[in-house]
């Protein structure tokens, strides 16, 4: 299958970052034969930015790549890095990073993920993603609630298919129990995550909120990962606003690993946690 446009720039400015640091020249020196600031050529080399064929053209040059066919290679990496994705039609709603990560989102082979707040998206129902865009963007219109929600459900896509998202979730209770709409919502959502739960590429685990043994606390994060195995992993958290904030540098990943890990551990094995959520949705 052919790599989105996310996923092929950050490809593209791996391998470019990797040819400049065997010509043994620095950021700012490769900048300044492009005419760009350096903050431009690292947005470039991290893959947040696409590539120009003009700049890939003079980067080739000084980093002293002659064959043909590895430029071709190049230069189409650098075309498809420039195309759109699905949700290009609706970015200008979507939090700032969120274009990003939906194309990484859509190349990765699992995700790992701490909710602490609200369902994520990957598991909302309509009625349910619909309150909580409403609720945390009171200043759209309902039309263009309505095109969020349509992004958030498409998003889903990736729990489908023939090679679907491995996806290990861990939601706090709060995220259980806290209402977004009338008792009708809330017992569809909380049935849907049950539903999920039973499939075998889901585990959904639940961090009680009076549990003895809880000893750590975070707010929501996940760590995306990929097949192919010069494909680092991607830890993401949340902003203040919604916004998408990246974290590469393998240390910060690390660090974001064991956090889950820990979380994974001080919460509720998948099966109680089920049981929960059916007798939560029960109860209502």
């Amino acid at each position: 299958m052919l790599a989105g446009p996310t996923i092929r720039r950050r490809r593209l400015g791996t391998d470019l970052r990797r040819l400049r640091e065997q010509s043994s020249l620095r950021l700012e020196e490769v900048a300044q034969h492009l005419g760009v600031a350096p903050s431009t050529l690292s947005r470039i080399e991290t893959g947040k930015a696409p590539t120009r064929t003009s700049y890939l053209t003079i980067m080739l040059d000084l980093y002293g790549v002659d064959d043909p066919e590895q430029r071709r290679l190049f230069m189409d990496s650098a075309r498809e890095g420039q195309r759109k994705g699905w949700w290009a039609g609706s970015d200008e709603l979507l939090p700032a990073g969120a274009g990003s990560y939906l194309g990484l989102e859509a190349e990765a082979s699992a995700l790992r993920a701490f909710q602490a707040q609200v369902v994520p998206e990957l598991m909302r129902t309509q009625a349910y993603a619909r309150a909580a865009v409403t609720a945390s963007r009171p200043e759209l219109t309902p039309e263009q609630v309505d095109r969020v929600v349509a992004v958030q459900l498409r998003r889903q896509e990736v729990l489908r298919g023939s090679e679907p998202i491995q996806l290990r979730l861990i939601l706090d209770e709060s995220v259980l129990l806290r209402s977004l709409g009338p008792v009708s919502l809330m017992r569809e959502q909380l049935g849907r995550l049950a539903e999920a739960s039973s499939q075998p590429t889901v585990t959904i685990q639940v961090l009680d909120l009076a549990g003895a043994g809880r000893s750590v606390l975070a707010g929501s994060f996940g760590i995306l990962s990929f097949a192919e195995p010069d494909d680092r992993d991607v830890a993401y958290g949340e902003g203040l606003r919604g916004q998408v904030l990246f974290e590469q540098r393998e240390s910060e990943v690390h660090a974001m690993r064991l956090m889950f890990d820990a979380l994974s551990r001080s919460a509720r094995p998948p099966r109680e946690s089920a049981r929960l959520i059916r007798e939560l949705a029960s109860s209502l």
